[in-house]
């Protein structure tokens, strides 16, 4: 199965739907194709995008995003929605924690981190277009993606470095449950969650990291 299954729902009896809103509006409840065991393409990444040492540390690190970010645990245990937007939303969420180590690796961290952006959206364009999203419309989509992205990426940032820790939990209700109301709780773990990660990638040495190894601990409530 290809990379461009990364934003298919993780259930495998979802409905199959199809629906894109209008104006670049990203739908929640495009269809799916019973992906719930997801298997990375690194071949298809390879062609887009080389296969020198920082493009293969930047593959990596996405397949490791995609993977933790599927987890199922997320939406059957926190309710994120399985939607394409919160599956998308997931994948910013680690995304963030990888390139906010990355940057601060210096140049080096920097190059590896535009080159797991530049795969993100490669693959969102995929996703996109596997789906049956018209050609007129899949750059509109995906620039709409990558303004979510900036906002996402960088509300969590202010969230951490805010002195309220109500401010992360807000942003993450806003951004992964959108217009439903997260389960009691459940964006306080995932702020939780987000805080013990980025603390963990902090203490992975820097070459490690620019070699593309990330490990993610277990989703919030739920041991290993």
């Amino acid at each position: 199965m290809a990379i461009a299954g990364s934003i298919r729902s993780v259930d495998k009896h979802a409905a199959d739907t199809a629906v894109v809103e209008a104006e670049g509006k990203i739908a929640p409840g495009l269809r799916s194709v019973n992906a719930g065991n997801w298997e990375p393409s690194p071949l298809r990444l390879n062609t887009l995008f080389g296969r020198g040492p920082e493009e293969r540390s930047a593959r990596d690190l996405y397949i490791a995003v995609v993977e933790q970010a599927r987890q199922p645990w997320f939406y059957r245990g926190i309710g994120v929605p399985d939607t394409l937007d919160g599956r998308f939303e997931m994948i910013v969420l680690h995304a963030y924690i990888v390139v906010n180590r990355l940057r601060g690796i210096g140049d080096a961290g920097g190059r590896v981190a535009q080159s797991l952006f530049d795969q993100m959206f490669a693959d969102m364009d995929r996703n996109l277009r596997e789906i049956g999203v018209g050609d007129l419309s899949v750059g509109k989509q995906v620039k709409a993606m990558a303004k979510r992205f900036y906002g996402s990426v960088n509300a969590y940032g202010q969230g951490l470095e805010a002195a309220d820790g109500g401010v992360l939990g807000a942003a993450i209700a806003r951004n992964v449950y959108g217009r439903i109301t997260p389960p009691d709780g459940a964006a306080e773990a995932l702020s939780g969650y987000l805080r013990r990660e980025v603390a963990a990638a902090a203490l992975i040495g820097d070459d490690e990291l620019l070699a593309g190894q990330i490990r993610f601990g277990a989703p919030p409530g739920r041991a290993d």
